[in-house]
């Protein structure tokens, strides 16, 4: 085994580490990583990215969204967890996690936390999960790919990933508190995070040998992170077709918005209310075909429209769109 320390806590970087071995660079053993990131929430690769998360809440938090190239469900990530990579040569055949989960259940055991695994793709501590893990296969390779709540901040991940309604919120988070748990208090004695991850890779590594990746190496990484799991259109675009109904009221009335999405983009609009309007109003559903389903995007394609809507501003139009 061959580990790579990327430095870095960008989520589409260690992603795009991932792909740049297993498909344009191959080591002569298995590649593992090691990493964490910033605040993110991982999205798989057949999800509905709009409908997943809280993306207001997480665009005023500062939390980055990135789809990865796995299925699966959306997971938060921050400081306080971690994230392990394995990319190997492809032995073909079906799915398998038990391969790649029993070094990281080692790891764990030697360090006295009473770890298993559910027989899915979660590991376990007294049936409440602490780790999610996906496959893909690219370039003659497979990867996979796991999460570990370790210090993560769990109210965080229940509100990022839920529509925020007070009502259910509290009882979210006590559900999720019941049904996940944080590695670190299952250890006989505290480590800190850093601590921690020096101890999961001596145990994963084992006899194996590191790799640092040469300048050519970290900027054809960082070119695959620009190109694929920064962009709008991986990120949002690669969503499946699905239909927004939105209904909103301002001071000039209520705007109601039934739109039709396609990959990331608005492919049918339609807009009633009690409002009064100017004729220019028939622009609007016009306007919004063809354009990507993110504030930006349709508050510049109604530019010319002000006063189409009597006391409702384009920024308001917007903001009845898209949260």
């Amino acid at each position: 085994m061959i580990y790579i320390e990327t430095n870095s806590t960008d989520a589409s970087v260690n992603f795009a580490a991932e792909y740049y071995f297993a498909a344009e660079k191959r080591l002569p053993d298995t590649a593992f990583l090691f990493w964490r990131t910033e605040p993110t929430l991982m999205i798989g690769k057949y999800q509905n990215a709009l409908e997943e998360i809280d993306k207001p809440y997480a665009d005023r938090r500062g939390i980055k969204v990135v789809r990865r190239m796995s299925g699966g469900g959306t997971i938060y990530t921050d400081p306080g967890g971690w994230q392990f990579s394995f990319v190997a040569r492809d032995g073909g055949g079906e799915i398998r996690f038990d391969e790649y989960m029993a070094p990281v259940l080692s790891a764990l055991r030697g360090l006295g936390v009473d770890a298993s695994f559910n027989g899915r793709n979660d590991l376990v501590i007294s049936g409440r999960k602490f780790s999610g893990n996906a496959q893909y296969r690219l370039g003659g390779s497979v990867v996979h790919h796991g999460s570990l709540l370790y210090d993560t901040n769990l109210e965080e991940l229940v509100r990022s990933t839920t529509v925020d309604q007070e009502k259910y919120l509290s009882k979210s988070i006590k559900s999720v508190r019941e049904r996940v748990t944080n590695i670190a208090e299952h250890l006989p004695s505290p480590l800190s995070p850093e601590a921690f991850k020096e101890l999961m890779v001596s145990s994963i590594l084992g006899g194996g040998t590191r790799f640092e990746p040469d300048g050519g190496d970290w900027n054809r990484i960082r070119e695959i992170a620009r190109e694929r799991f920064d962009s709008w259109e991986f990120t949002y675009g690669a969503s499946p077709k699905f239909t927004v109904s939105r209904s909103t009221r301002f001071s000039g009335g209520k705007l109601r918005f039934r739109l039709d999405v396609q990959r990331g983009a608005i492919a049918a609009a339609d807009l009633s209310g009690d409002f009064f309007a100017l004729e220019a109003v028939e622009e609007i559903p016009k306007r919004l075909i063809g354009c990507a389903y993110n504030r930006e995007a349709v508050r510049a394609a109604l530019n010319g429209l002000d006063g189409a809507i009597y006391r409702v501003t384009l920024d308001e139009i917007a903001q009845a769109i898209v949260d």
